[in-house]
């Protein structure tokens, strides 16, 4: 009995204060916060995402089998600012008490906030700001931070090494700014057209200027009207791209690219996996695609 005792203690003296037994479990909205997370979790986390990488974040049917997956996780992350309210769903009916939900959307400098009143003439427009900022590796930064402050709450004897890899990523973010700029500078015409509102902080980031939008509204399909009318902007400008999302129609890009001489080019809005690294190789792999769509103009 007395070598039993013994050896229990030892046991726990191996066990750091504030420790947790098995890695944190990490659901997210969408891939991209589920990349950084596992960058900064290393292998102190599994991380899954609901929505995918192809799909419309704005909307994901809620099922069962993501709220029984979320029942088994300790953090939830939110992308915020209205885009994924299906996850508030999914978080309730995963009756999960011990659930730690995170708004990602802290700190970062919000673009395109409306100043005025919202209302269903403007479309899908989210009354506390656009929601894609996460297509700003800048803003990637912030939020690993965040997310090393919540894993640190929950596993408080390794807070050091969550903000340790949040720092690393930050830097990386910080690297991949710069040398999307310089990528983007070797672009003769920067000036884009997009299907959706989704691509403000990209543009922001990298020195492009959106002239327009497919749809006249957000969420509002393109009319024969406005096609017209971006057909005359294209021209006049001379612009070479139209950014468009998988899941939309190709119509609309297939009527330019005829009328106006632009090419399309197709992109998610996020990456491919919840895999570490795979945040960054997204916004690598855009700005790559605009410059070379942009050949030649």
């Amino acid at each position: 009995m007395f070598r039993i005792t013994i050896v229990l203690i030892l046991m726990l003296a191996l066990v750091a204060p504030g420790a947790r037994a098995g890695a944190i479990r990490v659901a997210a909205s969408t891939t991209d916060l589920a990349s950084i997370a596992k960058s900064v979790g290393g292998d102190r986390v599994e991380c899954f995402a609901i929505a995918k990488a192809g799909a419309d974040a704005h909307r994901v049917e809620v099922l069962p089998s993501y709220m029984v997956k979320v029942s088994k996780a300790d953090v939830y992350l939110k992308v915020g600012l209205g885009l994924d309210q299906w996850a508030d769903p999914i978080i309730d009916g995963s009756r999960n008490s011990k659930l730690t939900v995170v708004d990602c959307s802290a700190g970062i400098p919000v673009l395109e906030k409306p100043t005025g009143g919202v209302n269903a003439s403007m479309g899908d427009v989210h009354p506390n700001g656009n929601p894609h900022y996460w297509l700003d590796p800048r803003n990637g930064a912030v939020v690993a931070r965040t997310v090393a402050d919540a894993l640190a709450r929950i596993d408080a004897a390794h807070a050091g090494e969550y903000h340790a890899r949040a720092g690393e990523l930050a830097k990386q973010c910080e690297s991949a700014w710069e040398n999307g700029k310089q990528i983007a500078a070797t672009i003769p015409n920067r000036t884009v057209l997009t299907y959706h509102r989704s691509w403000p902080y990209f543009a922001d980031a990298f020195g492009f200027e959106i002239a327009g939008q497919a749809e006249p509204v957000p969420g509002i399909p393109p009319t024969a009207k406005h096609l017209a009318e971006l057909v005359e902007i294209a021209r006049a400008r001379k612009i070479p791209v139209l950014i468009q999302e998988p899941y939309f129609s190709a119509d609309a890009g297939k009527f330019l690219a005829r009328e106006a001489g632009l090419r399309v080019v197709v992109m998610p809005l996020s990456c491919d996996s919840a895999d570490a690294g795979s945040y960054l190789a997204h916004i690598d792999a855009v700005i790559k695609s605009l410059a070379g769509a942009g050949e030649g103009s």
